[in-house]
């Protein structure tokens, strides 16, 4: 069945309105198209900027917490925005940061990876290794518990975060107590029934899209026979010993079969891991249409898991 024609009626009318992204064509523009209006800052989280020693230069961090907060040391959550490695900055994630540190009573670092193509692999996965290491030798200073940190992220967020836990595990720190991949963008391969399905211009993220933006990531990496687990997550031969995980996806996802398998292969390692599927929904259909049903259904869904895991005596 077509794809537009399986998309839930709540989510049709942004669908129409979307233009499509156009990587290849106007990488510039599709970048543009992620750069709303800023949001009302919430009265109950106080935000910083600052910059840190990132991978190779300086790097921006966006640092929210309890407006209300006490000298008790809080669980700490490093965010990981999305944008397929080519798009995004922290800004646009400001609204979904204060509800993470209200709904997980939580302090949340978000990191300005560097994009490609400018920056290809490794640099992207690197600068959020270093804030990941900044944020946790910065315990006393930012008031966070080490034994409580958690990383998450969306899309390409979600696939750096995927190859963050991956890469905290092989260097044996720093320690992770829970990861979530949202959507998460995991194999350049591109050779399942799904990303076969989403083709039409309009989708939120295609299989046209999907592949360029691989291709601008990995840059001359992507004809090497074996590729890197930190590059490509899905590619790692073994996922044992990754902290517990949630993970969803929309039914109308071209990313639904890879995090499929992906979640298949975290339960037989022995991860214990959540997954949700939301039928007639499609790539960030939550980020697009906020205020649809399955969308708050979806948010309260992953805020909640995030707050059980970084708060587990509650």
């Amino acid at each position: 069945m077509h794809f537009e024609k399986r998309v839930l009626p709540e989510l049709k009318s942004a669908l129409a309105q979307f233009p499509g992204f156009q990587l290849e064509a106007n990488l510039q523009g599709s970048r543009n198209m992620l750069s709303g209006p800023p949001i009302v800052a919430s009265e109950h989280v106080r935000t910083i900027s600052k910059m840190i020693r990132g991978a190779a230069d300086e790097m921006l961090v966006k640092i929210y917490e309890p407006a209300n907060r006490t000298d008790a040391k809080l669980p700490a959550m490093l965010w990981i925005h999305g944008g397929g490695y080519v798009l995004g900055h922290p800004d646009m994630d400001d609204a979904l940061c204060e509800r993470f540190v209200q709904g997980a009573n939580c302090v949340v670092v978000s990191v300005d990876y560097r994009l490609a193509p400018e920056h290809p692999y490794p640099a992207a996965i690197e600068d959020c290794y270093a804030g990941l290491v900044w944020m946790t030798d910065k315990a006393e200073l930012l008031g966070i518990d080490v034994d409580r940190v958690a990383i998450a992220g969306a899309s390409g967020g979600g696939g750096l975060t995927a190859a963050l836990a991956l890469m905290a595990r092989d260097k044996g720190g720093p320690a992770l107590i829970f990861q979530m991949p949202l959507y998460p963008m995991i194999d350049n391969r591109n050779t399942t029934a799904s990303s076969y399905e989403i083709t039409a211009e309009n989708a939120t993220w295609n299989r046209a899209n999907n592949l360029e933006a691989w291709r601008m990531y990995l840059g001359k990496e992507e004809d090497t026979h074996e590729l890197s687990p930190y590059a490509v997550p899905a590619r790692a031969d073994s996922l044992a010993g990754l902290p517990p995980t949630y993970t969803c996806v929309g039914q109308l996802d071209l990313f639904r079969d890879e995090i499929i398998e992906y979640v298949t292969r975290l339960a037989q390692a022995g991860v214990d891991v959540e997954f949700q599927m939301y039928p007639g929904s499609f790539h960030c259909f939550e980020v697009f249409v906020p205020e649809a049903k399955v969308s708050q259904r979806a948010i309260e869904s992953y805020v909640d898991a995030m707050a059980r895991a970084l708060n587990p005596s509650i």
